[in-house]
């Protein structure tokens, strides 16, 4: 498993979900907290490219050998790729959950929806409290 950390030039949502802008893009991922605290992943469950997700409302799904979790849109938007490698790989999100272990790619609906994500201090402070 990787390091814990928790890049700057992401936003965070307190699901323990990250986003990384690119353009009218957002790309979504979990973050290492939450990959660690699910242990092993063994499957992930994506949208099919084309389906609307709403900011807050699961559109997923990780199994581990622990549990079944859902994982929730940080922004709303549209789905216009997955990560295909997860399908063959799933321990990808272990290995590099900011890396290679990114779920999906969304057109977003409205770039404004970025300014009610954390920052890395911030989602830091709020793993602090838990």
């Amino acid at each position: 498993m990787a390091e814990e950390a928790y890049p700057q030039e992401l936003r965070y949502f307190a699901e323990h979900d990250w986003v990384r802008v690119d353009g009218d893009e957002a790309v979504f991922g979990v973050t290492w907290f939450a990959q660690d605290a699910l242990g092993e992943i063994v499957y992930v469950e994506s949208p099919p490219v084309g389906q609307l997700v709403s900011a807050g409302t699961p559109y997923g799904e990780l199994e581990s050998v622990k549990a079944v979790t859902d994982v929730f849109a940080p922004l709303s938007g549209q789905v216009v790729a997955v990560n295909e490698l997860l399908i063959d790989d799933p321990a990808l999100v272990n290995l590099d959950c900011y890396g290679d272990g990114w779920l999906v790619r969304v057109r977003m609906k409205a770039r404004s929806d970025i300014d009610d994500l954390m920052d890395a201090g911030a989602y830091r402070a709020l793993l602090d409290q838990a």
